[in-house]
C-alpha cells in the first residue's frame, strides 16, 4: 500500500506551538494535506499522552486512529550537556510501537528531569542514554537524530554538534539507523557525505500549528504498520521507503550563514573569505546547513550513491496560490482558492504530485497550473535562508514543459 507519512510534530502542550494542535484538529488537517500516517510528537508529555490514549483506537498493526488518520507514536527530546570540552544540545526524535513503551519511556525520563512543563523536555543528561532508555523499554523503539544539520540542536550542528555519529553516541551509535534531514537540507546535500550512506534519510515538517503539517513527508509502499514502517527505515529498502517530500533547502532558515541583525547572507565561500567574522559588526556569524556540510563533505555537489532514497522538492498549495495571486496566505481570497482545490482533488498532495496538467489547468487556472508544474520541475528562483530568516522560494513565470 502507497502512503505519506510526517512523523515529526507537536502538540499544544509544546512551547511557542498553536493551542489548535489538538487530535481532532491534527487529524483533520492530515486528511487535507493527504497525509496518511502522522506522529502524535509530544508523547513524553503525561497531559498529551493521556489525552492520546482516551481518544485514539488500537489497531493490531501497532498504529492508532482518529476518524480514519492512522497515528504513530512520537516524540522529539532535547539533550543539553557537556562533552569532550564543549556544550552539546542535540534534538532526536522517538519512535514507539505502544503506549505501554511511551509509559516506560517516559517514567524513566521522569526520574531524570521535569517532562511537564514542555512537550519537548529538555534534559541534562548525554543523548547516547536516550537511545538506551527507549530501547530498554522496547526493542521496536527507534531514535532518529533530528534536522541534523541545523546550527544550534543537531547532531553536526555547528554550534553544538559532533563531527560523526560514533563520536556523539559512542557504543549506542549502531542503534542509529535514520537521520531526519530538517528544512534547511535535502538529501543530495547529505549524499556528499560517504559516512551517512547506510542510513536512511527521512523529512518532516516538525509543524507547530496544523496548516504546516507535511512540509515535509515521507513516502512509502508498505503494510501499514508500525513494524514495516520501522522495518523500511532500519533496511533502507527502497522498493518500500519511496522518496521524500522536501522543502527547496534553501527556504529553510538555516541554510546560508550570516547576520540576521545586520542584514548578511553568506553563501559559505563568502564566509571563508571573511573568516567567519560579520563585516558589519565584527562578531562571528551563524554558520549555517550548507556551510557544515562542506566542512564535512567528501564527494561533490550532484553526487548520488546507488542505495539513495530519491527525493521530490514541493512548495506548499498555499504558499503558491499566495504568490500568484500577491496576497497573503491568511487572506480570503488565498484561502478560499485552496479551499476550492482541496475539495475537487481531494487533498494538497494530489494536487502537488499526482494531477496531470489538464486537471491543474482546468481547476486551478493557468499561472497557479503553471507554477505548480514548474515546481514539480524544480523550475524556481531562490534566495536563501540565514541566521533564522526563512528563505524565499520566486515561481517561475511561465511552464517549462
Amino acid at each position: 500500500m502507497k502512503f505519506i507519512a510526517d512523523f515529526h510534530i507537536h502538540s499544544k502542550y509544546s512551547r511557542a506551538t498553536s493551542r489548535d494542535m489538538d487530535v481532532e484538529r491534527i487529524a483533520g488537517w492530515a486528511k487535507t494535506k493527504g497525509i496518511d500516517v502522522i506522529g502524535t510528537g509530544d508523547f513524553t508529555h503525561p497531559l498529551w499522552r493521556r489525552e492520546l490514549k482516551a481518544k485514539l483506537k488500537k489497531h493490531a498493526d501497532g498504529l492508532y486512529e482518529y476518524k480514519g488518520v492512522r497515528f504513530i507514536l512520537t516524540a522529539e527530546v532535547s539533550n543539553m550537556y557537556k562533552k569532550n570540552g564543549r556544550g552539546r544540545r542535540i534534538h532526536t526524535i522517538l519512535f514507539a510501537p505502544d503506549f505501554e513503551t511511551a509509559d516506560k519511556i517516559s517514567d524513566e525520563f521522569k526520574k531524570r528531569g521535569n517532562i511537564v512543563s514542555d512537550g519537548r523536555p529538555i534534559f541534562g543528561f548525554d543523548v547516547k542514554d536516550v537511545v538506551k532508555i527507549s530501547l530498554d523499554a522496547s526493542e521496536d523503539s527507534m531514535v532518529v537524530p533530528a534536522h541534523i544539520w541545523t546550527p544550534w540542536f543537531s547532531v553536526f550542528g555547528s554550534m553544538s554538534g559532533f563531527d560523526s555519529i560514533r563520536e556523539c553516541f559512542e557504543e549506542e551509535a549502531d542503534n542509529i539507523h535514520s537521520l531526519e534531514t530538517g528544512l534547511s537540507a535535502d538529501p543530495a546535500m547529505c549524499w556528499r557525505v560517504s559516512a551517512l550512506d547506510k542510513y536512511s534519510l527521512i523529512s518532516n515538517s516538525d509543524a507547530h500549528s496544523p496548516a504546516k503539517l507535511g512540509r515535509e513527508a515521507n513516502v512509502f509502499d508498505t503494510e501499514l504498520s508500525y513494524r514495516a514502517i520501522i522495518d523500511a527505515l532500519k533496511t533502507k529498502d527502497r522498493k518500500r521507503f519511496l522518496y521524500t517530500i522536501e522543502f527547496f533547502p534553501e527556504e529553510g532558515k538555516y541554510h546560508y550563514d550570516g547576520h540576521r541583525h545586520c542584514n548578511v547572507c553568506f553563501a559559505p565561500k563568502q564566509t571563508r573569505a571573511c573568516g567567519s567574522i560579520c563585516p558589519a559588526c565584527g562578531k562571528p556569524l551563524t554558520i549555517g546547513v550548507m556551510n557544515r556540510v562542506e566542512q564535512l563533505a567528501d564527494r561533490p555537489e550532484g553526487f548520488m550513491h546507488s542505495s539513495a532514497i530519491p527525493f521530490k522538492s514541493l512548495v506548499p498549495l498555499i504558499e503558491i496560490i499566495s504568490a500568484v495571486q500577491g496576497k497573503g496566505v491568511v487572506s480570503k481570497a488565498v484561502k478560499s482558492e485552496y479551499q476550492k482545490a482541496i475539495d475537487f482533488f481531494g487533498n494538497e498532495f494530489n494536487v502537488l504530485l499526482y494531477a496531470n496538467p489538464e486537471e491543474l489547468f482546468s481547476r486551478l487556472g493557468q499561472r497557479t497550473a503553471e507554477a505548480v508544474l514548474n515546481i514539480r520541475k524544480g523550475n524556481v528562483d531562490v534566495c536563501p535562508g540565514y541566521d533564522g530568516v526563512y528563505g524565499k522560494i520566486g515561481l517561475v513565470a511561465k511552464c517549462r514543459v
